[in-house]
């Protein structure tokens, strides 16, 4: 038989295979380049994982525990106490900019994300990700309030900012012989941040959302097993609504989308959790000595601690530095307000959200009974054993949180755009088409070659972004301390209290 023969004779591949027969390989290259890691008693530790824990715990030390201090205030600045909108520049609300940049991180890593994470290191990853996500608060603090500090002012009054300005003009400002590493440090955050909205913020999304749907209407025997590609062009058309309207546009969509999302799937699993109510006792026992003396994980604490901080920053994105630009836009003249602000992200983000998920899993005992699952088809298991019906709510709220991310982190993706290639309109109108096209990429092929992908991706962000942090960290503190200075000498009055 010859060769050409012996080709005919292959059974012909579908589209959504030859997608990831020729895309797949180059992913898996990628994540093992970006996860480079060394053996710590028997676990396998990612250097990436450590930087990030690193940039957390200095955050949480040298800003003197501001995850704790500044959370009350935080809410008041949220709800309007200190800040007059009117007077800053800006385009968004603090609350509009903490739902956009919520509505990037609210989303399919909080239910197959999490669900991985219990997968591999079982009850005990929950602790060490509310641990990561408490932390997570320093880091995301002081990204935030560099990302207003040095954003950049477009000369159509719109405003932009993040790791690309602060990487630059911050570090040329405070160490002007530094000036080039911090031109460089923000052309590989732009960079990674591209790879990262096509991605974490886009592909992993649309598959999980795909995935879910064709679970919820037969599996394999799914009118909708095959056509993925055809589910990502209708997801596509949707997400372009409303990216092709910028910010603004965004802002008023995940304003009222997150607040909406999020009390609907903490709600069900607060129902899920009083119909377990017996077991919690025995629950939050499982959690906590897992976390401490595991079995079967390997690595042992270290082994558990490293899968709950690697789910809880893929989540929350505490040290990668893309929130910052959300909160950027917002309008204010004080930098430090929305990095206080912005403490409430990764408290909601992972404190609440990851946990309920995790709760729930480990409540009802899917962790141990879903044989062979993990990501989105865990969860929806989990949720199942409580309330059999639930699972198509738990649908409409994948779909909910897969979308609300996918428009969050593409304005990501324009911004990196933008700071590379110029501000103009042609340059956002074509990244959005790209990444719209990726979106149906994403639908067409499976999680195994994206999960790693979209890890690696939004982790190496965290290169450039985190030693940004390191060198700007004391002008932030520097901020903090002028505007705590103010609100103590009267001079920043909450304005239910003025006369």
């Amino acid at each position: 038989m010859s060769a050409a023969s012996s080709l005919l004779a292959l059974p012909a591949m579908s589209l959504d295979q030859q997608i990831e027969a020729t895309i797949g390989p180059i992913l898996k290259w990628i994540a093992a380049l970006v996860f480079t890691s060394i053996d710590v008693n028997g676990a396998k530790v990612e250097l990436i994982v450590l930087w990030l824990i690193g940039a957390a715990v200095f955050c949480t030390i040298y800003f003197r525990f501001i995850n704790f201090r500044g959370f009350w205030l935080g809410f008041r600045l949220l709800r309007g106490d200190f800040d007059d909108a009117a007077r800053g520049k800006g385009e968004v609300t603090h609350f509009q900019a903490l739902a956009t940049a919520l509505s990037g991180t609210v989303g399919l890593g909080n239910i197959a994300g999490v669900a991985v994470a219990i997968s591999i290191g079982g009850p005990g990853a929950t602790f060490w990700m509310i641990v990561a996500g408490i932390l997570g608060m320093a880091s995301k603090f002081c990204e935030c309030t560099l990302g207003v500090k040095y954003r950049h002012e477009r000369p159509d009054g719109r405003v932009a900012g993040g790791g690309f300005y602060y990487l630059s003009r911050g570090i040329a400002e405070r160490y002007p012989k530094l000036a080039p590493l911090g031109r460089v440090l923000a052309v590989l955050f732009a960079i990674a941040c591209i790879c990262g909205s096509i991605g974490a913020g886009n592909m992993f999304q649309s598959n999980q959302t795909y995935a879910q749907f064709v679970a919820m209407t037969g599996g394999d025997q799914s009118p909708l097993a095959g056509w993925g590609w055809a589910f990502g062009l209708g997801l596509a058309v949707l997400v372009g609504l409303v990216i092709l309207g910028g910010i603004q546009s965004i802002a008023r969509v995940t304003e009222k989308l997150v607040p909406a999302m999020a009390v609907i799937y903490v709600s069900a699993a607060l129902v899920v959790l009083a119909i377990e109510f017996e077991r919690i006792p025995a629950m939050f026992g499982l959690i906590f000595n897992g976390a401490f003396s595991p079995e079967g994980v390997a690595g042992g604490v270290i082994g558990v601690l490293i899968v709950g901080f690697r789910r809880a920053a893929f989540s929350n994105e505490a040290g990668i530095g893309s929130a910052a630009i959300a909160h950027a836009a917002v309008k204010t003249r004080e930098p430090v307000t929305e990095g206080l602000v912005a403490l409430w992200e990764p408290f909601i983000d992972t404190v609440v959200i990851c946990t309920m998920t995790a709760l729930v899993i480990i409540a009802t005992g899917a962790y141990q009974t879903g044989s062979g699952m993990s990501g989105v088809a865990l969860t929806t298991s989990a949720f199942a054993t409580a309330l059999p019906w639930f699972p198509w709510v738990l649908t409409v709220a994948i779909f909910l949180f897969a979308y609300s991310t996918m428009i969050s982190w593409s304005y990501y993706g324009v911004r990196a755009a933008a700071y590379l290639f110029g501000e103009n309109r042609k340059v956002e109108v074509t990244y959005n088409l790209i990444f719209l096209s990726f979106t149906v990429i994403g639908c067409a092929m499976p999680l195994a070659s994206l999960i790693d992908f979209s890890d690696a991706m939004i982790f190496l962000m965290a290169i450039p972004n985190v030693i940004g942090i390191y060198l700007l960290a004391p002008v932030v503190k520097e901020e903090l301390a002028k505007f705590m200075a103010r609100i103590a000498s009267g001079e920043v009055r909450d304005i239910h209290t003025r006369s």
